[in-house]
Order: structure tokens, then sequence, then C-alpha cells
């Protein structure tokens, strides 16, 4: 067993991305809502409590990598859990470049003379290395990046209200009196929107859950909340008490550093700055272990090559972490590091994310309600959570419009691999009608390609799949039938009945299994009965005997008096 991440490491990974929003959210807000960005922030905090519930009762009750992904691979069709597989790679590849270059723009900014673009690469490259060292490796760099964070921020606080006191309330009476470009509706409203690009790297934590020691997961959604619900509002209106709304307009970029060289002199300024270069590079170390986490559960299904699973002696999936940081580099040098595009996938990504994840819960509800989980959200909270979140995107549309086009030049690519991966059988047999008619035509060169297309094709319907049961149930056979031939590529299923010494198979079991293969005559269906205590351990054994990966074996949602934890049965997919 690989060691797993404490309260304080698994936070620090997860919470560089999610506090590094203090950099810029504070004065992004402070543009579109004025002297309310403060109650803006504080309503993006109040949405935010409300998805702790909805985190912490999917991932309580399906503890696995994946996200969104993991969330509505359990609960509905996988071609809608690769859809948020999808969003959730393009939003940790948009926060990986756009941290990165940040970082790089604020050391720049310090001492000048680097070159911003091929520096910003060396820097993804780093945290790539960092990150084929292994998670326990990223996460002490991360817990050092991140305690350092909370304290320049602690301090950058406590010199801007010395700094208040002493110089008085003026500058916060003049803010609060001064005329909004429009109704006190809409600044709200624009300002929310604006704001909710302070919760990205929130839904990071749900990534890696299973390199976290038990009961850590929802301890770092709470501190994550603490942080945004305690720094963003009040940098906020710390920023409305001592400095001009016009003023901070004109320094929204720096507007942290800007405060610092304020209050604190050229110290704190410099104190801000390296603070923002370390913790936007955290950001990108963020992106790099989330992607690992869910990328390789997407590689386990069959959404994306097989090849990116190796692994290297410290058992790290180093193939992902390349290709990420490949990924990532081109779009920088295609872009010539003009990443204003890039913001528009990152807001319309990640804010579609936390709305599938949110569905997830409550697909969730009607599909598994059985499911042992931890905590539960309410019915009304998870509705006003996807509201927000909507609302929030609605305005970032209305905002920046030209985003979404960008968003979709991005994302149409993404969802063609995805696509052919899911569909991959379907596209060869679709090539081999083409190819076989060029061979009628006695276009011979083509005949070597359409054997390799066939052998393609076999190989991947030979791969078998695994549903455990003793429940002589046809109907529920027949909708695990269904999920398979709706979901997956195979023609070969082995329905397993484990047996202990004092039960018998169900009465009816063989006689439903030879019905079923004979209504689905392209599936080859096969009864074993398995002696033994089903179990962790014979899921393992069976695994290994029949060389079936456990994450194509599936089970029907367990109730309260299952003997086991879904974690403890290793990434074993709920269909039923």
């Amino acid at each position: 067993m690989k060691k797993k991440l404490n309260q304080l490491a698994a936070t620090a990974i997860c919470g560089n991305d999610i506090s590094s929003s203090c950099l810029y959210v504070s004065a992004l807000a402070i543009v579109y809502a004025g002297q309310y960005a403060w109650i803006s922030l504080l309503m993006v905090s109040i949405v935010l409590f409300l998805f702790r519930k909805i985190y912490g009762e999917v991932v309580g009750a399906l503890p696995l990598n994946g996200g969104a992904y993991n969330a509505l691979l359990n609960t509905t069709k996988k071609s809608t859990a690769s859809f948020a597989a999808a969003l959730t790679v393009l939003s940790y590849m948009a926060t990986a470049v756009i941290s990165a270059s940040e970082a790089v723009k604020y050391t720049h900014g310090l001492w000048g003379g680097i070159p911003i673009l091929y520096t910003t690469i060396l820097l993804l490259a780093v945290f790539m290395a960092l990150a084929i060292s292994g998670i326990g490796e990223s996460s002490k760099v991360a817990i050092v990046i991140f305690v350092f964070h909370l304290c320049s921020l602690v301090t950058l606080c406590l010199f801007s209200i010395y700094f208040l006191i002493n110089h008085g309330f003026d500058v916060l009476y003049s803010n609060f009196k001064a005329p909004l470009k429009g109704s006190i509706t809409m600044a709200l409203f624009f300002g929310f929107a604006a704001a909710m690009l302070g919760i990205s790297g929130f839904e990071s934590s749900a990534n890696y859950v299973e390199d976290q020691k038990k009961g850590v997961f929802p301890k770092t959604l709470r501190n994550m909340w603490i942080v945004i619900t305690v720094f963003n509002p009040l940098l906020a209106f710390l920023a409305l008490s001592i400095i001009p709304i016009a003023t901070i307009n004109a320094n929204e970029e720096t507007l942290l550093s800007f405060m610092g060289n304020l209050t604190g002199g050229q110290w704190l300024l410099y104190l801000v700055s390296v603070d923002a270069a370390l913790v936007l590079s955290g950001a990108v170390l963020t992106s790099y272990v989330g992607i690992g986490g869910l990328v390789e559960r997407m590689a386990l299904d069959r959404i994306l090559p097989s090849f990116l699973l190796k692994k290297n002696k410290k058992g790290s999936s180093f193939l992902i972490y390349i290709t990420f940081f490949l990924l990532c580099s081109s779009i920088l040098i295609i872009t010539l590091g003009d990443l204003k595009a890039l913001a528009g996938v990152y807001t319309m990504a990640f804010l579609s994310v936390m709305i599938l994840f949110a569905i997830g819960n409550v697909l969730l509800k009607v599909n598994r309600n059985n499911l042992p989980r931890p905590e539960r959200a309410g019915w009304i909270s998870i509705v006003i959570a996807i509201a927000g979140v909507a609302i929030a995107l609605l305005g970032n549309m209305i905002l920046n419009p030209d985003y979404l086009i960008i968003f979709l030049d991005y994302l149409i690519p993404t969802l063609l691999v995805v696509g052919f991966m899911l569909y991959r059988t379907t596209v060869l047999k679709g090539l081999l009608l083409f190819i076989d008619y060029l061979t009628s035509e006695k276009l011979a060169i083509f005949k070597s390609l359409s054997f390799k297309i066939k052998k393609a094709i076999h190989k991947i319907n030979n791969q078998q799949f695994v549903f455990f049961t003793n429940h002589d149930d046809v109907a529920t056979l027949n909708k695990v039938l269904q999920y398979i031939s709706a979901n997956e590529n195979t023609k070969r299923l082995k329905i397993v009945a484990v047996l202990n010494e004092d039960n018998h198979i169900a009465p009816n079991l063989r006689n439903d299994v030879r019905v079923l293969d004979r209504a689905y005559p392209l599936i080859n269906i096969e009864l074993i009965e398995e002696k033994g205590i089903f179990g962790p351990e014979k899921i393992q054994e069976l695994s290994k005997r029949w060389n079936i990966p456990i994450n194509f074996m599936f089970i029907g949602s367990p109730d309260e008096q299952f003997a086991y934890r879904v974690e403890e049965l290793g990434d074993v997919r709920l269909i039923i």
C-alpha cells in the first residue's frame, strides 16, 4: 500500500489552485460590481458551501478518482461521463498554462530579463518531473507553497488593516458613495459571475481522493471553503477601504502587489509578488496531480489509449504527465503566450464541470439511493447550487461572448478523440466497409489494411466483462445487458455467482442466462459458479486468473447491509 496523503498535504495540493484566485478575483469583482464586490464574493462563498455537501455525498458514496467523470460513470451512461471528463481535461490544461504563464510574468516583473515563453515551458517541465516523481514528493512542495501563501495573505491583510486605522475611512466612504454604471442588481450579477472564477480548483480534490487518508477528503473541502470565504471578500473590502476604485481598476492585474507597496512598502510588494509566482506555480502542480488521477481512470475504462497507463519504478503513470506537458507547451507555442483565449476555455469548462457534478449528485440519489454515504445534500441545496453556477456561466457568456466560440474550438477536438475511443468499433467497421469496397475493385493494396482493421475490431470486442450476482431477476440482468450493449465494446460477458459452502445458486439464474444469451446473439454470455466468499480478495483473484481489469467488473448498487465499502472493491463499477 502506498502512503496516503494527510489533511495538510491533500489540502495544499488543491488549495494552491483555489487560493491563487485571491491574486485576481477581488480586483475582477470590483471591476464589475464596484463597491459591492465583497458581497458578490460572499455570494460565491454561499454557493461553494452548498457544493461542499454535494461533493461530500458523491465522493463519500463513490470515493474513487475521477471527480465528475466518476460520479456520472457510476450513475448514468458512459458517454455522459466522458463528456464531463473532456471538460475536466480542458479545465486542467487551461489552468496549467495560464497559471504557469502568470507565475513567470510575476517573476519577470520583479527581475526582468527572462524570456517569458521559454521560461513558462521550463516551469511546466519542472512540475512534470515533480509529478512523475510521485504524489508524495509533489505534496511536500505543495505544502511549502501553501503555508507561505497563507502567511503572505495574513501579513498583507494585517498591514492593510493597520494602514486603514492610521489613515482613516475617507477612501472607504468615497468608494461606497461612488455611482454605479447600472443597478445594484446588475452589479451583483456580473460581479458574482466574474467572482465564480475564484472557486476553480475546488473540484481537484475529488480527482485524487484515492491517494488521501480515510476521512481527509471532506476536510479538504472545508479548508478550501474557509480560505476563499475569509480572504477573497476581506481583500476586496480592504482594497475598497484604502484605494480609490479608479486606481483599483488601473491596477487590476497586480492589485495585491499594489496594496503591499501602499501599506508596507517595497519589501511587502516583493513578498506578495514572490508569493504570487509561487502559488501560481502550485496551481500548475494541482493540474498535474488532478490530470494524473483522471486520465488514468479514463484509460482504464478504454476512453483514452491504454499505453498511457505504463508506469515507472515509483508507480507513476509518467506518459500521462509527459503527454500533458506536450499539450500545454503546444498551446503556449501556438498562442505565442497570448492567453486571453484560454481564459474563456478555463471559465466555461470548470463551471460546466461543477454543474455536471451536481447533476451526478441528483442521479446518485435517483439511481443509487441505497448506496451508503456519510452525508447527504438536500434537494433544495442542489437546485440552488446548480442555479448559482448556471447564472455564473450565463453571466460570463454575456460578458465575454467570444469566449464561447473559443471554448467550442477546444472542446470539439477533445470530444472527437473521446468519441472515437467510445465508438471506435463502429468507426472501424465503417472504414472496413469502405476498404472492402476498394478491395472488391481489385485494389489489392488495401487487403492487408482490411486484415489489420478486422484484427483490431476482434481484439477490442474480445475484451471480457464481468457482472457479479446471485439473484434470478431476469429484468435486472436485462438491464445489465442493455448497459453493456450501449456503453462497452465487447462480445463477451461472464455472469459470476460467488457461492460459499452455505449458499446455492439462485433457482432460476441458469435459465435466465440462457434466455438472455438467445436474446443478445451478439454477446456471448457465460454463467460461472465460483466457490468462495465475495469480497476484495476474490475480485483480485479473479482479475488475475482471467486477466480482466477490475474496472471491467460490474456490480449492482449495494445497500447499508453490504459487508464492504465501494472503494474497498477497487475500481468495480456500479451499473444497476
